[in-house]
């Protein structure tokens, strides 16, 4: 029998961070900084506001862009936090999760062999989201030495006559950089230059540490070029509930739309009505998470830099991303050692591009305890390899 799987899908590198889980599952008293979902539950008056609705029987289709008032809340919140205005009607779009919000706007503007700029190490969907709507990703290395802050020389290198658009993912994952203000002009810098649209995935826009994260549509001239990304998932500990939402200018965002019409329909009515909750009444729930996340923040880079796992301050998100090479093992090996000696699990950096090859991946969503656990068991872990 012939093999009836698509050349496009069967090249698709397999996700890097699956693997460990898999591992991790099969194994007891395994301690996981891999993972990267808040170990919080859904705010309880958010919980209650999606029961009461399906209690009340909403549980039909909602429009295609998503029910009006949610919409309408996206807006509001956009605008209250950065001060920019998206029309409700035909500017916002609710979709599962940030990966379908992601894979629209790709699909809505690339032709075949359509080139993106993906600076890297970033989330693993985000070159195979590019392969899969028909483009070309061309990655583009970020490195310790700048904070994994991409650099508009490197963006103005990768540059050729086939670039359609720049993908960014800040507050990062897996490093937890956030760009500055000076590297965020040089981006734009380059969109303007190059005549570019920048895709700018945001979803851990409101977990950042001792700074103020900037929009990347807010910078001057990029309202018309930035298709923007985010969601309820990371700063409301609502993961499982599937709400992202994509702001563009109207013409982009018809496109997503009709995509968005054959592919989904609608994105969950409960859910929707969770994120209405949230979005209009969670405020004081994100800061307590992200108070929390920042305590653990410190605590675990405090002890990774004091095993000797270095790694730089991370600003935004909940990674950590430190070095492995005091061990001299590579990053593969690293997290396959550390997790059949120990029980700790991490993920290696090269699973999110080749510039992360020789660091890790570790969360700091588990709990304070269970990191001090973690810390303990790769002290131990440092004697013996260190």
């Amino acid at each position: 029998m012939r093999n009836y799987v698509s050349k496009s899908v069967d090249n698709l590198r397999p996700s890097g961070i699956r693997r460990y889980f898999d591992i991790a599952a099969t194994m007891d008293n395994v301690v996981t900084l891999g993972i990267g979902e808040p170990n919080f539950v859904t705010p309880e008056h958010i919980v209650d506001k999606s029961v009461e609705s399906l209690r009340l029987g909403q549980t039909a289709y909602t429009s295609n862009s998503g029910m009006i008032e949610l919409r309408q809340a996206i807006s509001a919140y956009i605008q209250r936090l950065y001060g920019l205005y998206y029309d409700p009607k035909d500017q916002v779009l609710v979709t599962v999760g940030v990966s379908e919000g992601l894979f629209l706007a790709l699909k809505a503007i690339l032709d075949p062999g359509d080139e993106v700029l993906v600076v890297e190490p970033c989330f693993v969907a985000n070159t195979a989201a590019v392969e899969m709507a028909g483009g070309v990703p061309v990655r583009v290395d970020t490195c310790v030495e700048h904070e994994f802050q991409v650099t508009g020389a490197a963006l103005e290198a990768a540059v050729t006559p086939r670039t359609k658009a720049i993908l960014v993912s800040y507050p990062n994952n897996p490093t937890g950089a956030v760009l500055s203000r000076e590297r965020l002009l040089e981006i734009a810098a380059v969109a303007q230059k190059h005549d570019l649209l920048v895709i700018s995935d945001e979803i851990y826009e409101r977990l950042v540490y001792g700074i103020e994260h900037i929009c990347f549509a807010t910078l001057p001239g990029m309202y018309d070029r930035t298709i923007l990304l985010s969601g309820v998932s990371k700063s409301f500990a609502m993961t499982g509930w599937r709400i992202g939402y994509v702001t563009a200018p109207c013409a982009l965002m018809e496109a997503m739309r009709k995509l968005h019409q054959y592919l989904i329909m609608s994105a969950p009515t409960m859910g929707q009505t969770a994120a209405i909750e949230a979005l209009l009444h969670g405020e004081d729930d994100v800061r307590a998470m992200c108070a929390a996340y920042d305590r653990r923040r410190r605590l675990l880079v405090g002890g990774l830099n004091a095993l000797g796992l270095t790694c730089f301050e991370p600003r935004g998100a909940f990674y950590t991303f430190p070095s492995v090479a005091a061990t001299g093992m590579t990053d593969e090996a690293f997290c396959d050692t550390l997790l059949q000696e120990e029980g700790v699990a991490v993920i290696p950096g090269s699973a999110f591009g080749n510039s992360g090859t020789g660091f890790v991946r570790a969360s700091y969503t588990n709990s304070d305890e269970n990191i001090e656990i973690a810390l303990e068991r790769m002290q131990r872990f440092m004697r013996r390899h260190g």
